[in-house]
């Protein structure tokens, strides 16, 4: 089992974080025999649509057929499916080609206007004044050593292919074999003026060896995806995100998180397993002025970045409110732009267990800094309602 845990602090009040990882590597993964599909996706060694999946999909007059071989690519309004029981994700054998991933673009969620405050109590309503910018820094690599629990997200929108990052988490259902991934909301869902995105699947410590777009043209699969690609079976996120969610984030934004859970496109063991690393949740941080760090993980897409490669920030949080009666959210300073949206946040608890505490969600047309939401009661609702009926699967 690899492990997450931090080395070492720098001067000041900020708490370096790294993510490390111990144990075998990717090439030490052996696939197990496949399980059963249930829910939305099939292994790609099984070929069709599971009876369940075509039955919903012919509920919305959609052809299962028709959407297999290329009928996803329709957006109209009328068959984007949009509401929380809506979501269908069927395995598509060989659509992620790594020619695929490496075109896909950012859903970048940039903040055009100044946000507002409302009633002050505590963190609520604050906003403090805006970080100044830190610098992201490379992940080291090879990223199975030192990271091998954050990933990329990739999905199909009306915009084209797109891309997101993201973090494998615990199940406390499950220990020890967890399916369940955290990203943003935005990273599947659009909100108010859309449905959930297709062909949704996750890839851990994508380019392991943090090669270049050039490199990675004449590179071999198991460097881009290490430990393969794995499809969402069921994704949620907050009924707010789906509401209200925007452009720019909208009032959505504090509500901008998601849970999915993935399986194998070909069989195998559990995600867990098979990367060795998965981070617990806290939802109980203290307010602001008490937490002395937090660190960002992604895969920034959008200029002066590529999207290959993973890069990090640590700050010590402040508060931003963008909307009077929403949960105000954490903000760091960070440079790294569009992409990295959905990659998680990760602080100590008073013990120094590292955890996840939020994700990627917004940030300034200009870069320099990143805000996440403040993961509360409905986020802990939704990760244990996944773990509960999904977990097992």
């Amino acid at each position: 089992m690899r492990s997450i845990r931090p080395l070492l602090a720098v001067s000041g009040a900020v708490a370096a974080l790294v993510l490390t990882a111990s144990g075998c590597g990717p090439s030490e993964n052996k696939p197990a025999d496949s399980a059963a599909s249930s829910g939305s996706a099939t292994g790609g060694d099984r070929p069709g649509i599971p009876a369940d999946l075509a039955d919903r999909l012919k509920e919305h007059g959609v052809d299962p057929q028709k959407w297999k071989a290329g009928g996803w690519k329709d957006w109209d309004k009328e068959k984007w499916l949009s509401k929380a029981s809506d979501f269908v994700n069927p395995v598509i054998d060989g659509l992620w080609k790594p020619e695929r991933m490496t075109s896909a673009k950012s859903p970048a969620k940039t903040l055009a206007a100044g946000a507002t405050g409302g009633e002050t109590t505590g963190d609520q309503g604050v906003t403090d004044p805006a970080p100044r910018p830190v610098k992201a820094q490379a992940e080291t690599t090879p990223y199975h050593e030192n990271s091998a629990a954050v990933g990329k997200v990739f999905f199909d929108s009306p915009e084209g292919s797109m891309v997101c990052s993201a973090t494998v988490v615990k199940d406390p259902g499950n220990p020890g074999k967890s399916n369940l991934v955290w990203t943003a909301g935005h990273c599947v869902h659009a909100g108010a003026e859309g449905g959930w995105y297709r062909n949704i699947t996750f890839v851990p410590a994508y380019n392991d060896l943090g090669k270049s777009e050039a490199e990675l043209r004449n590179a071999q699969p198991q460097e881009i995806t290490p430990y393969g690609t794995y499809w969402a079976d069921w994704v949620s996120t907050s009924g707010e995100w789906i509401s209200e969610g925007g452009p720019t984030g909208g009032d959505g934004a504090a509500y901008d998180y998601a849970v999915m859970h993935v399986k194998p496109e070909n069989g195998g063991k559990s995600l867990e397993e098979t990367v060795g690393a998965a981070l617990d949740v806290d939802f109980d941080l203290p307010e602001a002025a008490s937490v002395q760090g937090m660190g960002a993980w992604g895969y920034p897409q959008a200029p002066p970045y590529d999207g290959q490669l993973m890069h990090k920030c640590v700050d010590r949080p402040g508060r931003l409110s963008v909307a009077p009666g929403t949960p105000t959210m954490w903000r760091i300073g960070c440079t790294m732009t569009a992409g990295s949206s959905g990659g998680g946040w990760f602080a100590h608890q008073p013990n120094g267990k590292l955890v996840l505490v939020s994700n990627t969600s917004i940030g300034p047309v200009t870069s320099g800094w990143l805000a996440g939401p403040r993961l509360g009661r409905g986020a802990e609702q939704i990760y244990t309602t996944m773990s509960e009926k999904y977990g097992s699967q």
